[in-house]
């Protein structure tokens, strides 16, 4: 492809075995400095409840936290589940951060609780009412940020006025028919739930129409990538992630486990439903050095026609992890060059 396409990272601020919340924020906080540094073009975070070992459950502190901490990389949301909150307070919220951080806050809104189903009663009550009504409420989130809102009898400050790039996140044909609908750019969840990304990204695109917020249809992909200098140690590295999905399928809340030294070993000892399931939700995961990795990804690239690549990279090590987000900004330089 001739286009560049921008690599950015998703962070989860997950909690590894041995470790505690206070030292994932400080852990998350050089990750972010480091990815502003490598120029990165986005760092996300999700909003998370009832996860012992998911530290990103108050997304809009933590995303201003982040923000105080870098220079120039854009911080969001992937995402804020807006059936959680009133679409008032989230308009208050990030118009509040977009005053304090000019053009570098981005608010990608999902559908979803971001939890079990008691939890999410315990947020709303009235959540599957208000999941239902989703694409009203994105609405109404864009109307309090809009100049003509001001003449309405609720307001939204310091929000009116305010251009906070609103995304559409999703894991299904619903999403990208909604932002096809409202013409917006559509982010997919292809780090844990990769089926429908092609037909999605597809969909999006032939019915997408043209807002004033965009000319033309805009995707960006979730994907897991691993790098290290050796095959073999990235496929190490990985079998962290791969513990965290079979814990996922397993109902198993553990924090983020260490790696073992055999991938296959870990895969053969689940039984067959879950390791169908954890390879379903694996699907879209990119792991090697360098070299691998440029081919992998650019072939991903060209298939999927994607505009920009986000990337989850659970990795226990934390030096580990800084050196995987180095190599990945190699990777993605050096497919941008040609």
């Amino acid at each position: 492809m001739t286009n560049t396409i921008p690599i950015s990272i998703l962070e989860l601020a997950i909690i590894n075995q041995g470790s505690n919340a206070s030292e994932t924020f400080e852990k998350t906080k050089e990750i972010a400095k480091l990815v502003d540094n490598l120029g990165y073009k986005r760092f996300w975070l999700a909003e998370h409840h009832n996860m012992a070992h998911v530290a990103s459950s108050a997304t809009v502190i933590l995303i201003g936290y982040i923000a105080s901490q870098t220079q120039n990389i854009r911080i969001g949301s992937g995402g804020i589940m807006l059936p959680n909150h009133s679409p008032l307070i989230v308009a208050e919220q990030f118009g509040t951060l977009e005053t304090l951080y000019p053009n570098r806050i981005d608010l990608g809104l999902g559908r979803a609780p971001g939890t079990d189903i008691q939890t999410a009663q315990a947020i709303r009550k009235d959540f599957y009412e208000l999941s239902q009504q989703f694409p009203q409420n994105v609405t109404a989130l864009q109307n309090y940020f809009s100049l003509e809102n001001s003449k309405a009898k609720v307001r939204a400050f310091p929000a009116e006025g305010i251009k906070v790039p609103i995304w559409i996140l999703g894991s299904s044909l619903d999403s990208a028919a909604l932002a096809a609908a409202k013409g917006l750019p559509y982010a997919f969840a292809g780090h844990f739930a990769p089926k429908q990304m092609i037909e999605a990204f597809e969909f999006y695109r032939e019915n997408f129409r043209a807002s004033e917020f965009l000319g033309y249809p805009k995707t960006m992909a979730c994907i897991n990538s691993i790098a290290a200098d050796s095959d073999k140690e990235a496929e190490i590295l990985s079998t962290s992630l791969y513990q965290m999905f079979q814990n996922s399928v397993q109902n198993n809340r553990k924090p983020l486990q260490p790696p073992v030294y055999f991938l296959s070993d870990l895969m053969n000892d689940m039984n067959e439903e879950d390791r169908f399931l954890v390879n379903q939700m694996t699907a879209c995961t990119f792991v090697g050095n360098t070299a691998k990795l440029a081919i992998e990804l650019k072939e991903f690239i060209d298939y999927s026609h994607v505009d920009e690549l986000m990337i989850s990279c659970p990795i226990f090590d934390y030096q580990d992890k800084l050196k995987s987000l180095r190599l990945l900004k190699e990777v993605m330089d050096k497919i941008n060059q040609g």
